[in-house]
């Protein structure tokens, strides 16, 4: 199963009008946005402390609600760093409601990276500033041993100091 991994990193914008901020972004309330406020691109980049294993990215978009500055063409970049960032996919949309799902491959791996970057360079009705209600990173669930080395301890005293209380 995959699962939000955005906790788990640094979100910035290229730009926010005040009020919709990475707050609104990540707030889980699609009555809310960030809004950008400057010229294109318009980005959300999400760097992680560590080498993540990344699935998707998803973002709320309404068109019905947001018209012109709901985003038409997005790319996503992948990398190690700033200086390093490299366009792994592109996606055109027509009037999205909802959740869109932009995976960072075709085939529907995965792929392990410290930053990913959303880049808007186009929205709908030729708009400037984009909207974006919600976002979120996703990845798989991480994995758990299915070989205990401890399991093996037979003694009382062993079991006893195989576990941290």
């Amino acid at each position: 199963g995959l699962w939000d991994i955005g906790c788990r990193a640094v979100w910035t914008l290229s730009s926010a009008k005040p009020g919709n901020e990475v707050t609104q972004l990540r707030d889980g309330d699609t009555s809310t946005y960030w809004q950008s406020d400057g010229v294109q691109p318009h980005t959300i980049t999400i760097q992680f402390n560590k080498r993540m294993t990344i699935h998707s990215i998803l973002l709320y978009l309404d068109f019905d609600q947001d018209e012109s500055y709901t985003p038409q063409k997005l790319h996503l970049r992948a990398g190690s760093h700033w200086q390093d960032l490299q366009q792994i996919m592109s996606f055109e949309f027509l009037e999205p409601k909802g959740w869109v799902t932009l995976p960072v491959s075709e085939n529907g791996s995965c792929i392990r990276a410290h930053m990913i970057q959303v880049v808007s360079t186009q929205n709908h009705q030729s708009g400037r500033d984009v909207h974006v209600r919600q976002a979120r990173a996703l990845g798989p669930r991480e994995c758990t041993l299915s070989y205990d080395p401890l399991s093996n301890f037979t003694s009382d005293e062993f079991k006893a100091l195989s576990s941290i209380r």
